[in-house]
């Protein structure tokens, strides 16, 4: 069984998708984070991150995987935990450039389709629908305004003890929109077969129930 969850950034995806997955008991995996994680690998090694090469071979030597630990999912590099790390600002800013490069999201791509082929899967991202898994049996699309989710990102921010001022991440969320939707390579957009949630008034468990709901519908036709 194959769930697909899109949306822009901070749209709700990932808080989302862990919650789905956890009800269904299925496999939750965040791609957003396998791209975080290498363009951390990027900036870590010093490899400019337009070096889809460069890129890609650190990707190959230091394996990205996935952990839970007390209903909380851990991003490891080579067995090194990193889910802090890819969150500061400075992944946030480039992880488009990364995303963006073919060999780069190829070969993501093929750890992404491996999982989703030895498990029950509820993935989220830019464009699982429509590239990852395009014949994933149920697929959404969530979307929320610009403002919405900068400040759910500026919430976010502050638990993590990061000081950014709102109006900087709205600027920042709208820059990340334009380029992940005007890429060449696999482009943010809304599956033809993907159901639309719009989030921007609505609480996480309001969400939650809706899709349960898309869910149930889809599979019992």
């Amino acid at each position: 069984m194959q769930i697909a969850i899109d949306g822009p950034a901070s749209a709700g995806k990932s808080t989302i998708a862990k919650i789905i997955a956890a009800k269904l008991n299925y496999v939750y995996t965040d791609t957003g984070a396998m791209y975080r994680a290498a363009t951390w690998l990027a900036r870590q090694n010093k490899i400019d991150y337009s070096d889809a090469d460069g890129i890609a071979k650190l990707i190959k030597q230091f394996p990205i995987s996935f952990r839970v630990e007390s209903d909380k999912q851990h991003v490891l590099v080579a067995g090194h935990d990193i889910s802090e790390d890819i969150r500061q600002p400075q992944i946030s800013k480039n992880v488009s450039q990364v995303a963006a490069l073919a060999s780069v999201r190829d070969l993501l791509v093929q750890q992404q389709r491996q999982i989703a082929q030895e498990n029950d899967v509820v993935m989220d991202g830019r464009d699982i629908g429509t590239t990852v898994l395009p014949d994933a049996q149920v697929k959404i699309f969530l979307v929320a305004s610009v403002q919405e989710r900068a400040h759910r990102r500026y919430l976010e921010n502050k638990t993590r003890g990061i000081e950014t001022s709102l109006s900087t991440i709205e600027d920042e969320i709208a820059a990340r929109d334009y380029k992940d939707s005007h890429r060449q390579i696999s482009p943010l957009k809304k599956a033809s077969d993907a159901i639309e949630v719009d989030t921007t008034k609505l609480e996480i468990n309001q969400v939650v129930e809706e899709i349960l709901k898309i869910i149930h519908n889809k599979t019992n036709n």
